[in-house]
């Protein structure tokens, strides 16, 4: 049976109980609407360690735009059916004056990673992500925290501020979920019509064809996607396009 907390101080001494007995905990951050890809990460964790917990918020300061933040979905008790059926110990469910008792006056700012791609489209978007990230890794002080490999670009950032502020967290990357077609799961998935459906899963293949970025731009751009990038980098080809409202982004060993 999972257990919700919603203060910060009772997470704290579940946590500290846990970690005194030299019992392993796994964490897994979300903002709700859980799919099938949340649920890979939970098992993994689940299989690591002793003890699993997830927090769910729908994190404010990671949204430059209010009504991208009204229309992520809310779906509670689907969420809380599916922690239940993957052994999830602990639900931490907060309010934003629970996280944010300064009302956001203190914040975590990186460059230059978090100024391109993702960060070069969404205005403040990873300070928002970090700062509250930051926050739960010191309330929960997981021994190992999961994240998706489809976020590759805050993935490498969280991966590097754990290191950067000498965290005890580990920080493990996970593979991309993905529907049958090749579609990554995402909680925005239900937002595509029919017909946009139909044309998602086009994007993860042209992103795998193996060209360069700017032919890669151009073909999606020909199929019908607003292409916002698709950019090289290290081992990876990242690219995030728009189909009809819906931002979708994907990314592919190179």
């Amino acid at each position: 049976m999972t257990q919700v907390i919603r203060e910060v101080p009772e997470m704290v001494r579940w946590s500290t109980e846990t970690l005194g007995q030299n019992r392993s905990l796994g964490f897994i951050p979300t903002m709700g609407a859980l799919h099938a890809g949340h649920r890979s990460l939970i098992e993994k964790a689940r299989r690591e360690n002793d003890r699993v917990a997830v927090s769910l918020f729908v994190n404010p300061t990671q949204y430059d735009d209010p009504t991208d933040l009204e229309a992520y979905p809310r779906t509670f008790e689907a969420d809380m059916e599916m922690m239940q059926n993957a052994g999830v110990d602990i639900l931490l469910f907060p309010e934003y004056r629970d996280l944010y008792p300064d009302d956001y006056r203190y914040r975590v700012t990186e460059s230059p990673v978090s100024e391109e791609l993702e960060g070069a489209h969404r205005n403040g978007h990873f300070d928002g992500v970090l700062t509250v990230v930051l926050k739960l890794l010191c309330i929960v002080r997981p021994t190992r925290a999961y994240f998706g490999e489809k976020d590759w670009q805050q993935y490498v950032l969280v991966r590097d501020m754990a290191a950067a502020f000498f965290l005890q967290t580990e920080i493990v990357p996970c593979p991309v979920i993905r529907e049958s077609d090749g579609l990554a799961m995402s909680s925005r998935n239900v937002h595509l019509t029919v017909e946009e459906r139909r044309l998602a899963p086009e994007f993860h293949r042209i992103l795998s064809c193996g060209e360069s970025p700017q032919i890669l731009r151009r073909r999606l751009g020909e199929r019908g996607f607003e292409v916002e990038y698709v950019e090289r980098r290290d081992d990876r080809i990242l690219g995030a396009v728009r189909v009809g409202k819906v931002r979708l982004i994907d990314n592919v060993s190179d």
